[in-house]
């Protein structure tokens, strides 16, 4: 007999099981392409073996996401989970081009694995034991908590990089060991506290949606298609997945050059990642009271801009107090231009294809992203991480005009954040 719970106790279950899951990215964060460095990888490889994920999210987020639904949530967040250990476990031990590839591949896997099924089975729990209830406050404690783990994590990563020496464990592997260990738990914890009624047909329904994905992306580009504001939403992410290399790679990178290593540069980038988080929650906070000076889609124009200068920043001032300046700026802007351009986009969508666009806006995000890895490090490899930097900057500010078509419908009907 299936367990029946609470709404607020899954309120409860999903907040520690979405801390368990962000706290590793945290740890793993400050670490980025460093580690890959620290074993013998040039910037052009780990760049090229980091992109891998984004190509495998890219394909299978869509099939991972019909599974979700066919063949039920627990089973996924569990299969999602031993895939994540065992990405991680590859990254403890990797010192080639090949392994770090391999472990980037399996970390694609569990992203889109993980891509969902957490978040659908609170709803599904919440709703089932009160089918009136008000959805929004859990999921924003559940922001509220991502923020918070994420930037826990760094703050450990930083500290275990500074003053923590295993016997016989490089430095910038030794947060991967706490991060193998809270993915254990976390998976126990998924077996224990995620409870669900069981999907009779899942194999069947696993098989018909694999079946589906072509015709459900062939919808979802007829649908962007047909409209000019969604067509420069999804364009607007290619920009904008592309860029986040500047901040979310090649900090460290730039941080290390200037700092002279990358264990010096690991131990200062836990805490400055810590801090940007807590300045993107800042930053989002804030946007409501932009958006209604100047409306949500011009807001989406001038933080494109203002994204670019402060990336920009990041490339041009000098030494780690100028770097870290212009990252926590980049942050602060980050953190306001997500629900700003979440906000047009749940507005050009119903709900019978809102998933479906979803998936699309993602899925350009990642796909950029990987390909700004590819080009993005090659360019800070052949030339410097500072003009890297630069062209990344200039790729996010062009963005701006493709806000055009959202601000001309927002005329026509007023939309709030």
């Amino acid at each position: 007999m299936t367990e029946v719970i609470s709404g607020g106790a899954a309120r409860r279950r999903y907040l520690a099981l979405l801390a368990l899951r962000w706290f590793p990215v945290g740890l793993w964060i400050p670490l980025g392409v460093l580690l890959a460095l620290s074993q013998g990888l040039s910037l052009a490889e780990a760049g090229l073996a980091a992109s891998c994920q984004g190509f495998v999210v890219l394909a299978l987020e869509l099939p991972t996401g019909g599974m979700s639904d066919s063949w039920g949530r627990r089973p996924v967040l569990v299969l999602a989970a031993v895939v994540g250990i065992g990405s991680t476990g590859l990254l403890v031990l990797a010192d080639t081009f090949g392994m770090f590839a391999a472990a980037f591949v399996l970390q694609g896997v569990f992203r889109a694995l993980d891509s969902g099924p957490l978040q659908s089975w609170y709803v599904d729990a919440t709703l089932a034991a009160d089918p009136a209830a008000k959805l929004e406050r859990g999921l924003s404690a559940g922001g509220t908590v991502t923020g918070i783990a994420i930037g826990a994590g760094a703050l450990a990563s930083g500290g275990i990089v500074a003053w923590l020496r295993l016997p016989g464990v490089p430095v910038l592997v030794q947060p991967l060991l706490l991060s193998l260990l809270v993915q254990v738990v976390a998976l126990v914890l998924v077996l224990v506290l995620v409870v669900e009624a069981p999907h009779a047909d899942g194999d069947r329904g696993f098989v018909a949606s694999l079946r589906a994905v072509p015709s459900v992306i062939v919808d979802s580009i007829r649908l962007v298609r047909a409209s000019d504001v969604l067509a420069c939403l999804i364009l607007v992410e290619l920009t904008w997945g592309f860029g986040m290399i500047t901040f979310e790679t090649l900090m460290p990178v730039r941080m290390s050059e200037l700092v002279g290593g990358e264990e010096a540069a690991a131990a200062i980038t836990g805490p400055v990642v810590a801090v940007a988080w807590l300045v993107s929650a800042a930053g989002a906070a804030a946007i409501p009271l932009l958006t209604a000076r100047i409306g949500v889609g011009r807001t989406g124009a001038l933080l494109r801009v203002a994204q670019g200068v402060t990336v920009l920043g990041m490339g041009l001032l000098a030494g780690p107090v100028g770097l870290v300046t212009g990252y926590l700026a980049t942050y602060l802007v980050h953190g306001a231009s997500d629900p700003v351009h979440s906000t047009l986009l749940h507005r050009e969508v119903t709900g019978e294809r809102r998933t479906t666009v979803l998936s699309l806006n993602s899925m350009m995000g990642q796909a950029s992203g990987a390909i700004g890895l590819i080009v993005l490090t090659v360019l800070a490899s052949g030339v410097s991480t500072s003009f890297a930097m630069v062209v990344g900057a200039v790729v996010l500010a062009l963005a701006a005009p493709l806000y055009l078509p959202a601000v001309r419908a927002e005329r026509r009907t007023p939309v709030s954040v």
